[in-house]
């Protein structure tokens, strides 16, 4: 019901996106105390002021990454790995960085009942990516942003892409860039927000 009442009618019909999203028990991927409303179209709170994205959100994010079977894939705020769990049935390899130890830990539990023995769960600040595993062909921030740093954006690959929601105080807007010639070139993809995630937030200067 999820695909057929939010995905299919956002204009997503790529097959890797609706059969992963059909193969991945999305209620495996949330907070205990949210599994009634795992299906819900609307953002899971997740505490602390984050947010998992609703299904249509991400599925769009997907879209508008054109993911392929070959692409490694780094993905930044995974939080329970909801996205990780999709893009392992997408992509060749998924690295996800989650800050909280306690969502790192579900998050492996839940991969390893699904067998996405392709993807890999690290405990770090997302404002450093994992470099050692790069560079990545798609890197996904789960989370919004107002700028994204250097240390990312030079962890993705030539003609590779990213997507995050960039944020301008209550409105938010979802662009995707493409790496041409060592410059990201960004378009717009969709409106939709989402809280901004720690370490993303522009640098705001000292004023009278």
């Amino acid at each position: 019901m999820m695909v057929d009442t939010q995905v299919r009618p956002s204009d997503v019909t790529k097959f890797p996106i609706i059969s992963a999203m059909l193969d991945v028990p999305r209620e495996a991927f949330v907070p205990s105390g949210a599994r009634e409303v795992a299906y819900m179209d609307a953002p899971i709170p997740l505490g602390d002021g984050r947010e998992m994205p609703d299904a249509r959100v991400l599925a769009k994010m997907l879209d508008a990454l054109d993911v392929r079977i070959e692409d490694n894939v780094l993905i930044l705020g995974g939080n329970y790995g909801y996205s990780t769990a999709i893009l392992s049935r997408m992509a060749d390899s998924v690295v996800m960085i989650e800050p909280d130890a306690a969502m790192v830990a579900e998050a492996e539990t839940a991969l390893a009942s699904i067998e996405a023995h392709n993807a890999v769960v690290l405990q770090d600040e997302p404002t450093k990516g994992a470099a050692k595993a790069g560079p990545f062909d798609v890197i996904l921030i789960e989370g919004g942003v107002e700028r994204i740093p250097d240390a990312i954006t030079e962890q993705l690959r030539e003609g590779g892409r990213i997507a995050a929601a960039f944020q301008s105080g209550t409105l938010g807007e979802v662009r995707v860039g493409r790496m041409t010639d060592g410059h990201i070139g960004w378009r717009f993809a969709f409106n939709a927000g989402a809280p901004v995630l720690p370490g993303f937030a522009a640098e705001r200067g000292f004023a009278f």
